[in-house]
Formats: C-alpha cells, structure tokens, sequence
C-alpha cells in the first residue's frame, strides 16, 4: 500500500519542539510553517477537542483561554489545556485556520489522560525533586541567576532563522538522555505515562500519512522534551494496546483564562513567571523590533508608579535602560533579560529597595488580563446560564480579576417602572447567594455596613479561572444556576439530621430563591422538632427562624409555616434551660451563645413567644447554686438588664454569690458570666464594686490565688476606658480619689509584680 511505503520510507515530518509559552517559539514555527506551507499540522493536545480546538481561534475570542475536560461522574476531576496569544500551539491553530489547513490534536483523548493522570496523583515522582537540580546546575554553568534567566538569554532572545530550532532540538535530547534513566529507576509510572503519550502521538502521526498527506508536508509540534521520540522508526500504539488503557467518561468546554493562572506563581507548573512581560516581548518580535522592549519595559513599570503615587522621571527610565543593557552584557547577551530589567528598575527606581517597586513589577510582570469568549463558542449549559444571569443583572462589568465591592439594597424600588428593575438588588441577591451555594467563588458575602438592616447585603465580587472551572463542575448538579443549586440543597436535606441544621437549609433555600426546596426543608424540620431534646440546636433554630420571619417580607418569602413551628420550639427551650444549665465550663460556652439566642429572639417576638415563661426561667437560673455558676451570672445579668431585678436583689445577690464562704472559682465564674453582657449597667451600679472589693479583701491566700485567676480573665474582655472607669470606682470606694487609681492603673509592672503574677501562671489548680 502506499501509506505503507511512506511510513516505511526514510522521510519524516517537520517535527518542531516548543517550549510552552514560548514568544520565540511561536515566531519561529510561525516561519517554518509559511516556509513548508503544510497540508496537515499536528499538534500535542487532547485529541478528543474536535471542533473546540477550532473554536478557541474563532472571531471574537480574546486569550488567554484554555480547554478544560472534566470527568462527568462526582467527584469532578479536571485537566486544563490554556493558551495565550503567543502559545506557539494557539499562533499554529491561527494560522491553520486562516489557511484552511487540516489540523488535528495528537496526544491522548481526555478519558484517557484523565484516568492515567488519576493514577499518577496517587504515587510520588522523586525524579520531579532532581529535575531542578540539574536546571539550577545549568543556570549556574551559563552564569546565570536562575534557569528561567538561562533560557531566556539563549532561546528566547535568538531569532536567527533555523538557529532556534536547531538548538532547542540538540538542548532536549541532550536532557533526555541526562533524565530518561533516573525517570526510568524512580518515577516508572511517570516514564511510562510519557511511553504512552509518544506511542499515541506517532499512531497519529501514522495515520495522517496514511490519509494521504506526505511526511515534507506534515508539521508536528509538541513539547521539546516529546520530539526525539516521535520519529515513525519507533513502534506506534496498535488498536488492541489503545483498547486496553483504562478510561473514565468526560466532556470539555472552553473556558477564558488569565494571565496570573498562567503563571508559575500561581503552582502552574508549564507557566512562566511573567506572562504580561513575555506578552510585551510576543508584540516586540512580531514587529520585528526586539529591541524596543527594554524602554517598553522600564516606561511601563513607571507608569504603575506613578499610578500608585511615587514618581520617577524620563531620565529615570533611560538610566535604567542603559543599565539593563549594561547588565546583559555582563553576561554576553544581545538584549536584557527579564532579571536584568528588574534589577535595573530596583535600583533606578526603587533606590535598592525592592519592596518600593514590588507591586509595579507584579503589574508590568504578569498583568491582570483575563480572556473572554463570544457568544456561540461551546460552552457547558451552566456557563451560558450564569453569562446570561450576569448580562440580565447587569453584573459583567463585575467579571474581572480585580475585587469590586457591591451593596445590594433587597427592598422594592418604587421609583422605577418595571418590576425586573424594582427588585433588581434582590435578584442579584439571590444569584449569589446560588452561586455560593454551588461553591463557585465569584462573590463572598461581608458584613452589610448597616448592621442592623435585614435589607441590606454587602458582597465583594471577584472573578477567576477557578470560578469557571466550579461553574463547569456544576453542569453535573444541572443544567442551570438554579436547577444546580436546587439539587445541592436538596442533597444536604437528604442527609440532614437536626432541627439547626434544617433551619439553615430553610434560610439558605430562601436566600436562593428556591420556594419548593424551603417547603421540603419546613416539612422536614417539622419531623424531627418532635424529637427535638437539645438545648443548642433548639436555639439555634429558634434563631435562624427568627432572622427569617424578620427579612421574609423584604425577599417575598411565604413565612407562614415558621412562625408556629419557632414559637413550639421556643416553649421547649424555655423549659429545658435550667436542666441545660448544669454542666461544666466547657459546655457554658456553647450555652451562653444559645440563651443570647434565644433572649434575642424573645425581645424580637415578644408579641408571637412566651416572653414571660423565659423570663421566669432567667430567674430560676439566676437563683440556683446548683446549676453552673458562670450561667448563673450570665441569667442574673439579663435579669438586671431586663429591669426584673432592682438594686436591693443585686446587692443580696452579690452577697450571697462573692462570700467567704463560697468556693473563689464558683464566686469568680458567677461575677465572669455577669460580666459578658451590658457593662454599661454594671459600671453604673457601685454597690456592686463595692460588694466585690469586700469580697476580695476578705479572702486567704490561696482562696485569693484562684479566684483572681477567674477574675484576670473576666477582666481581660474589658476594653481600656471600661478598665479605667473601674479604677475610678475603686478610687472613691477606696478614699485614694478616682485620679490617683486611674494612674496607678496605667503605671508599668515593677519586677516583683511580675514575679508575682509569674507565681500565679505556675499555680496548681488540682482538678480545676
């Protein structure tokens, strides 16, 4: 046949190896391919993407952008495949498009790849530890900083014709030959996950000969490390050896990117450390006037100077051009590196401070761009969703890598004329609130600014590629924002196990929109309020169903059901607070959170729950020895609060709490709990301080050792001018005068009061 004769003959492919976000190598295979005029272009890339491939350099797209494959089964795994305009594979798409070319992506289809790269995440690659080692020991040879300022300087910088080519070729089989037996001895999943990519990739190769293209008019590109092996006298993956590799089902959609993504700072292992920066470069070479980009550089650096308000002058710039050059040519290069012109801008502009110019270089370095697709590019249904969320909210704008604040006011507009404009906030409102539901992090929720308005939201709105890699995984969840975040709730109400838990799904429910869901979410709370028995989760739901009835009329939320399922509830924590109450100090904590709850919820629905039979109950906590002593305090302090008891139940009950006779962590817990509420009313009443100080006089040593460890930390809540108001107190009770007290408060430790308290941190509390 004569396929066969031509995969058998000695003529070969143009094979062109690439560096991945190669400026030169994109403007040197540009060259070959307008020298060799192909009839098919081969490229490394999931051969699977079809049409995507085609559609990534269709009209309107703006890189960086990528391919993204997903596994359709939970849990999502996700390989990406992102470009920016001088990714020498995306300039090689360009141009087989716009010269009708065949073009075909050659390596492993996604179900493969991704259940092969499954496997490689559960074992180790020590041969990827050693890797670095040899880059830094070539960057040292070269006299080079670093292995990214060694392949700039001798691969970046040449544009010779055919001089590119050749080197990177030699440069690559040369660190195979140095890596492939130490990949072999310690990384033999890795090396042979690389065995199978090159077999597929000359099956490919194979089989576009075979259609009928000849081998002189075939470019292959791939990575310089793959070229080596990709010549057809080495074996090619037969049907029966494709057959057996494992697959899992996937689906692929394009995506925009950005330019920090494509970086290595952000653990993009194929990036660079300055993708805006090698931008500038791609646009410089294009132009054919390379040696522009120093100026381009160094001026560019100095307007995000003056942006963020240092200034530095023309002059300042051309310095620190000829010092860029000057620095290149320490080093025998024909232009400044990267690493060059940011020394020179460190000196010339940050006088030798690195930190004066951080933020610039972060701008001129790796930018903030971030790519868009136009309507029609494939997408998953769940991105177009949100695209036309986005437009019909008029949120776009919002769509950026840089972090905007919005403030939503939920309330009717009455000042618009139709309804979609009316309740615009509350409609963005909820598509955020679905899309926090669904995990994709485009917005986060701040405390509002008005504390106190259930109207009001604050968001700080920020997008990312990771934001469209969640909003793609949510394609699994439904075909829309709300179908998707439907069916998230309703999994967690499936699962759901408490009253607390089913109020918060009821709340969030709201929150997104989702009537049905909420009214799932009502009956299931219902079914389990019968077995309802802690306190905690009592009060909590209590609470979560208060905030709903308080906002229910501003998000149009039927609150019907709540309220006679919050008032039961409510009557049951009244009941059980004063059995709840005796435990120990651990679980207080948890406890006063709970009665702050349910005390809030009393004073909000006074008119809908039993306030009096919770009142009642304060009381009898306030009044009980047996029940934990911090609470005790705690019940006592809404009692005065509230205005239940006077100064005459105060008194007794300082006395009776703050005795002699009284253990010191029982009377110093009891005045803690006291004091974790309105300090206004406890700093007003001095026959209280009064009480305390004879309390405290009036104890022994060791007594007066443990209780002032309890007392410290009431105390130590305290802010500065509450401190300083109590040592005004002391002073007058003490006759030394509220001034003196007051200054004797502010006066540094000596060195034995130091000691002292030393002791005290050394004390042994026993069983404490």
């Amino acid at each position: 046949m004569l396929g066969d004769q031509r995969v058998s003959g000695e003529r070969e492919p143009h094979y062109f190896g690439i560096r991945h976000l190669s400026p030169a190598g994109a403007y040197h295979l540009l060259s070959l391919l307008d020298e060799v005029k192909p009839t098919a272009v081969l490229i490394e890339g999931p051969s699977d993407a079809g049409e995507l491939a085609n559609q990534l350099v269709s009209r309107g797209v703006v890189p960086p952008v990528a391919l993204l494959a997903y596994t359709e089964q939970l849990p999502v795994r996700t390989v990406l495949y992102p470009f920016a305009d001088y990714s020498p594979e995306y300039q090689a798409l360009k141009w087989a498009n716009q010269n009708g070319t065949h073009i075909d992506l050659i390596d492993l289809p996604t179900e493969v790849s991704l259940a092969q790269l499954e496997r490689k995440r559960r074992s180790s690659s020590p041969i990827e530890e050693e890797r670095p080692d040899l880059y830094m020991r070539i960057a040292e040879l070269s006299g080079e900083p670093d292995y990214e300022a060694y392949w700039e300087r001798h691969f970046e910088h040449c544009l010779e014709p055919g001089v590119y080519r050749s080197a990177i070729a030699h440069f690559s089989s040369e660190m195979r030959a140095l890596t492939e037996e130490d990949e072999f001895r310690l990384s033999p999943k890795e090396w042979a996950y690389n065995e199978i990519r090159e077999s597929h990739m000359r099956r490919k190769i194979r089989d576009t000969i075979e259609a009928g293209h000849l081998p002189e008019k075939i470019v292959v590109i791939t990575g310089a490390h793959h070229t080596s092996a990709l010549s057809l006298k080495f074996p090619v993956m037969m049907d029966e050896e494709l057959a057996l590799l494992p697959r899992v089902s996937t689906r692929m959609t394009v995506m925009p990117y950005s330019y920090y993504k494509l970086s290595s700072h952000s653990g993009y292992g194929a990036g660079n450390m300055a993708p805006a920066y090698f931008e500038l470069l791609w646009q410089c070479i294009r132009q054919r006037e390379p040696d522009r980009l120093p100026a381009l550089y160094m001026s560019s650096v100095a307007t995000r100077l003056r942006e963020q308000g240092t200034w530095r002058s023309t002059a300042s710039v051309i310095e620190g051009v000829r010092l860029a050059e000057a620095l290149a040519s320490l080093h025998d290069g024909v232009r400044p590196t990267l690493k060059d012109l940011r020394d020179a801008a460190t000196i010339l502009y940050g006088h030798g401070e690195y930190s004066v110019i951080v933020e610039a270089l972060a701008k001129t370095d790796i930018g903030t761009a971030i790519g868009s697709l136009p309507e029609g590019v494939s997408q998953t249904p769940v991105q177009d969703d949100l695209n036309r969320e986005l437009k019909r909210l008029k949120l776009e704008k919002y769509k950026t890598l840089v972090a905007s604040d919005l403030d939503l006011d939920l309330r009717e507009n009455r000042q618009v004329k139709s309804e979609e404009s009316a309740f615009l906030d509350l409609n963005r409102s909820i598509l955020l609130h679905r899309l926090a539901v669904l995990g994709i992090r485009f917005a986060r929720k701040h405390h509002s600014r008005q504390t106190d308005a259930t109207w009001a939201e604050h968001w700080v709105l920020q997008w990312s590629p990771e934001a469209e890699i969640e909003t793609v995984e949510s394609t699994l969840k439904g075909e829309t924002v709300e179908l998707a975040a439907a069916y998230v709730i309703h999994e967690e109400l499936l699962v759901c196990a408490d009253i607390s838990e089913a109020a918060k799904i009821i709340r969030r429910s709201g929150e997104c929109g989702l009537p049905q869901v909420a009214g799932q979410a009502v009956a299931v709370l219902q079914q389990l309020a019968v077995d309802a028995g802690n306190f905690a989760q009592i009060a909590e739901t209590v609470l979560e169903l208060s905030i709903l009835l308080q906002y229910g009329s501003v998000r149009r939320i039927d609150t019907e059901a709540y309220l006679p399922i919050m008032r039961q509830l409510f009557l049951r924590g009244c009941l059980m607070l004063v059995e709840a109450s005796g435990c120990n100090d651990d679980a207080a904590a948890d406890m006063i959170t709970s009665i702050h709850a349910m005390n809030a919820v009393a004073q909000e629905h006074y008119a809908e729950v039993d306030e009096a039979l919770w009142l009642s109950k304060l009381k009898e906590l306030a009044a009980r020895d047996d029940r934990n002593a911090k609470l005790s305090g705690y019940a006592f302090s809404i009692v005065l609060e509230r205005n239940i008891a006077g100064e005459e139940d105060c008194a007794r009950e300082v006395a009776r709490r703050l005795s002699p006779g009284i253990p010191a962590d029982l009377g110093a817990g009891w005045f803690e709990g006291l004091s974790m509420r309105n300090r206004y009313a406890l700093l007003s009443r001095d026959y209280l301080w009064r009480h305390l100080d004879a309390y405290i006089r009036d104890l022994e040593a060791e007594p007066f050792k443990r209780s002032l460890v309890f007392l410290r930390r009431a105390f130590g809540t305290f802010e500065p001018r509450e401190k300083a108001s109590i040592a005004e107190l002391l002073g007058d009770i003490w006759g030394t005068g509220a001034e003196a007290s007051g200054e004797a408060l502010q006066r540094q430790l000596s060195e034995e009061e130091k000691e002292k308290l030393d002791e005290l941190n050394d004390f042994d509390f026993g069983d404490l």
